[in-house]
């Protein structure tokens, strides 16, 4: 079975460290950690992720901007998102789940809730 590919946009580096245990050494997912959006659309064609964990707050560019990104992008808009964010308010939460994404997670997730997620994002992207 190939390793899931897991695109991780977040700029706080212990959080990456944390996904990183969690994802990677426990489970054997593939992952790409971004601390930012740049050139985020040459890294999703490169990387073709099967999923991408995205904060939603970030300096420059914030994790809504990026979903508009990835629906105007032919192979972005097939990768099922899910948003994570130290903030869970409805109003982000709404406009999150307008864009597309399949799931939101307030920080901080346990490992088993992102896991669920991943696993709920891939089941999306299958029967999609």
């Amino acid at each position: 079975m190939d390793k899931k590919r897991v695109l991780i946009v977040d700029d706080d580096e212990k959080f990456q460290a944390l996904i990183r245990a969690f994802l990677e050494t426990d489970n054997g997912y593939d992952l790409l950690i971004l601390s930012g959006a740049k050139d985020i659309l040459s890294h999703v064609h490169s990387f073709k992720p099967d999923v991408i964990l995205l904060d939603l707050l970030m300096p420059n560019i914030g994790g809504i901007e990026i979903c508009e990104m990835l629906n105007g992008d032919p192979l972005g808009k097939s990768i099922p998102i899910i948003v994570i964010s130290a903030l869970g308010n409805d109003t982000d939460r709404l406009y999150a789940y307008k864009q597309g994404v399949v799931d939101f997670l307030t920080k901080p997730s346990s490992r088993d809730e992102m896991i669920k997620a991943i696993q709920k994002a891939l089941s999306y992207k299958e029967n999609k």
